[in-house]
C-alpha cells in the first residue's frame, strides 16, 4: 500500500525547518500510533472497497477443493454481500495414501489478534502459501460490481466435497470462515476474517499436496476531493460492514 509512503514525505517536508538544521526525529508513543491507524485515507476519498478470499487443497492425485469469497463495497451499495464461488477439480485418479504425520498444540491460534499466518508440516512433498496483499489504485470512477457466484447470507454455511476433502463456509457474527478437511488424514486449512483480524493456518499430515490461502484488499480512492454529504455516504457503507463482525 503506497499510501503511507507519500502521507510520510508530506509530514516529513511539513516538518523541515526554513534554515537547514540537522534532523531530528520524535518517537511517538504505543498510544499515540494507536490512535493513528485507519487514519491516512479519509473516507470521502474511497470509493471502492474490496475484499477477496481464496482457500484451494490439492491432494497428491491433483484433485482440488476450495472456494474464493469475496465483496465489494460502492457508494450504491445498500447492502454489503459476500458472494462465494466453489472450486472442484478433479485429479489423475490416482490413490492418496493415508497420511500418518502428527502436530501438537496450536490451541492458541484461535484466540490471536491482528494477522495471523501459520504454517505447520509433517509430511513429505509440501507446499503451503498464506499471502494477504493490499492494492490501492486510483480513479474517480468504482469499478463494475462483480456478484458472480451464490450469495452467502449471514447466519449461513456452504458446504461442497470431493475426493480431496471437505469444505465449509460460513458468515455470522464473529465473520467469515472457509474451513477444508482433507481426505484419508492429510491435514486441514482455515482462512477466517473477523473482528478487525485476519487468520490463515494449514496443518499439513501426509504428503504430495498443495494448500493456498490467499486475500487481497482493493481499494479505489478518487483523485478529486467530494463533498461532505459523500464523504458521510461513503462512511455509512464502510460502518455497515460491522453488523456482520469485520
Amino acid at each position: 500500500m503506497k499510501t503511507p509512503y507519500w502521507l510520510a514525505i508530506i509530514c516529513l517536508a511539513a516538518s523541515l525547518p526554513t534554515q537547514a538544521q540537522t534532523f531530528k526525529p520524535i518517537e511517538l508513543k504505543d498510544q499515540e500510533l494507536a490512535a493513528l491507524r485507519g487514519r491516512y485515507v479519509m473516507p470521502g476519498r474511497i470509493i471502492s472497497f474490496g475484499i477477496a478470499m481464496t482457500s484451494t487443497w490439492q491432494n497428491a492425485s491433483g484433485e482440488v477443493i476450495g472456494a474464493t469469497s469475496s465483496m465489494q463495497i460502492q457508494q450504491t451499495t445498500i447492502k454489503p454481500q459476500f458472494y462465494v464461488t466453489m472450486i472442484d477439480r478433479k485429479g489423475d485418479g490416482s490413490a492418496v495414501s493415508q497420511g500418518t504425520g502428527t502436530v501438537s498444540g496450536g490451541s492458541g491460534l484461535n484466540t490471536t489478534e491482528g494477522v495471523t499466518q501459520v504454517v505447520r508440516a509433517a509430511g513429505d512433498n509440501n507446499g503451503a502459501y498464506n499471502n494477504v496483499a493490499i492494492n490501492v489504485q486510483k480513479g474517480n470512477q468504482a469499478p463494475q460490481m462483480d456478484t458472480q457466484g451464490q450469495a452467502l447470507a449471514a447466519g449461513t454455511t456452504m458446504t461442497r466435497s470431493n475426493g480431496a476433502g471437505a469444505l465449509s463456509i460460513s458468515a455470522n457474527s464473529a465473520g467469515v470462515l472457509l474451513n477444508i478437511v482433507a481426505n484419508n488424514n492429510q491435514g486441514s486449512t482455515a482462512q477466517r476474517l473477523a473482528q478487525g483480524g485476519l487468520m490463515q493456518n494449514a496443518t499439513l499430515l501426509g504428503g504430495g499436496n498443495q494448500v493456498n490461502n490467499l486475500m487481497s484488499i482493493n481499494v479505489v480512492l478518487r483523485d478529486n476531493l467530494p463533498s461532505a454529504g459523500s464523504m458521510n455516504g461513503n462512511l455509512d457503507q464502510l460502518k455497515g460492514i460491522h453488523a456482520l463482525g469485520y
